[in-house]
């Protein structure tokens, strides 16, 4: 066997080896979604005996959707917490919003917090430093503004919080709203991303978003505190990396983090993608391995693998590839909804193969270029994660 038959072999060998660890994937994120997603949690904690919890809200900004996602968050149904909103301007009009949710609801322990405090690069954590200095329970749940709740959403989430555990987190989704760009996003997070986030999890590795996290203070204060997360764009990551780097463990709440934003556009969709993808170039080498993992690409190579070793018609493998991918897919998507999806299944089509198609150009795009821009600055990334933020002369 020449060299190239060699590798050739070996190439159609590693075919084979991703055909089976994606559809692994495919098949523990079903299941997990199946058994645990969008159940009522048993009681793990008698609900006068859940911990005391310091909710901390990052506000930027008015949408339409503002007033009501950040109203669910007056309404829980919970023994005990406190409610911390962060503004970082003194002229943002989301002042206006809460101080008319503060009047309106004078019984729940809230406090606004306007200025924040400069501890690094981070728009997020300067902005919430404030009120996590404040925070006096021993539980903090950072939560992003564009969030909706369940009035037994914290109930869900604290009662995840057993001995060994130090985050708890959600897994995030999208909730029904009109137009095509709504459903592009809610196919994306109920297909492709929980693919990868569930059975990363499920697996042992740690894959958390900041979307929705419920964390002990002492344990982040070990870590230095907030401020010791300042200086990275994607906090999120280092702050679990942080706890389980002092042998905690992690576990998901049966609810996922369900975002409400009033904005969307495909345009916005993309570029959160792309930049999302630039932090993990950034902090994750590996990640540069991404698109093997996709759709399209992965039906090629293992098409191409099938052909060279089975002799296989490569163009009918991939057809066939697609569709079982696509129909698990669909599987998955209507798991994590959890009752009727708000589009039709020829929407769903639609909106699948579109997001299929960009996510090479999305991961080409951040190769691309090196700084992203995130609310209102821009940042040039370094390996590793850090960031320095560009500063316009």
């Amino acid at each position: 066997m020449t060299p190239l038959e060699l590798a050739a072999h070996g190439l159609a060998v590693f075919g084979l080896v991703l055909f089976l660890v994606l559809w692994l994937m495919h098949f523990i994120s079903i299941i997990y979604v199946r058994l645990y997603l969008n159940k009522k949690s048993t009681d793990k904690q008698p609900y006068s005996k859940l911990p005391g919890v310091s909710l901390l809200k990052p506000l930027k900004g008015v949408d339409p959707n503002l007033l009501s996602n950040l109203e669910t968050f007056f309404e829980l149904d919970y023994p005990k917490y406190e409610i911390l909103l962060c503004i970082q301007d003194d002229d943002d009009p989301a002042i206006n919003v809460c101080k008319r949710l503060l009047g309106k609801y004078p019984n729940v322990d809230a406090r606004l917090f306007i200025g924040g405090k400069k501890v690094g690069i981070n728009p997020k954590i300067n902005n919430l430093m404030p009120g996590y200095t404040v925070a006096k329970y021993d539980l903090v749940w950072i939560c992003d503004s564009g969030i909706r709740v369940k009035q037994d959403t914290l109930t869900d989430m604290a009662s995840q919080m057993t001995e060994r555990v130090g985050l708890v987190h959600g897994l995030p989704y999208v909730a029904d709203r009109q137009g095509f760009a709504a459903t592009l996003e809610q196919v994306y997070f109920g297909t492709s991303h929980p693919r990868s986030y569930i059975s990363a999890n499920v697996t042992g590795f740690k894959c958390v978003t900041g979307m929705s996290c419920l964390m002990r203070k002492d344990v982040l204060d070990q870590a230095g505190g907030l401020i010791a997360f300042a200086q990275y764009i994607a906090e999120d990551y280092f702050m679990a990396k942080a706890i389980a780097d002092r042998g905690w463990k992690f576990a998901m709440a049966s609810q996922v983090a369900l975002q409400n934003s009033g904005s969307c556009s495909v345009a916005q969709f993309q570029s959160r993608m792309i930049r999302w993808a630039k932090l993990r170039i950034n902090m994750l080498p590996g990640t540069i391995c991404e698109p093997i993992a996709e759709c399209f690409v992965a039906s090629l190579l293992i098409g191409w693998a099938a052909h060279h070793l089975f002799h296989w018609d490569i163009m009918v493998f991939f057809l066939c590839h697609c569709l079982a991918w696509f129909i698990s897919d669909y599987i998955q998507l209507q798991g994590i909804q959890g009752g009727p999806l708000a589009f039709s299944k020829l929407d769903y089509a639609v909106a699948w193969f579109i997001r299929e198609s960009m996510a090479i150009q999305i991961f080409l795009s951040a190769l691309w270029d090196p700084t992203v821009r995130w609310r209102t600055g821009r940042y040039r990334l370094h390996c590793g994660g850090t960031a320095e933020e560009i500063l316009d002369v």
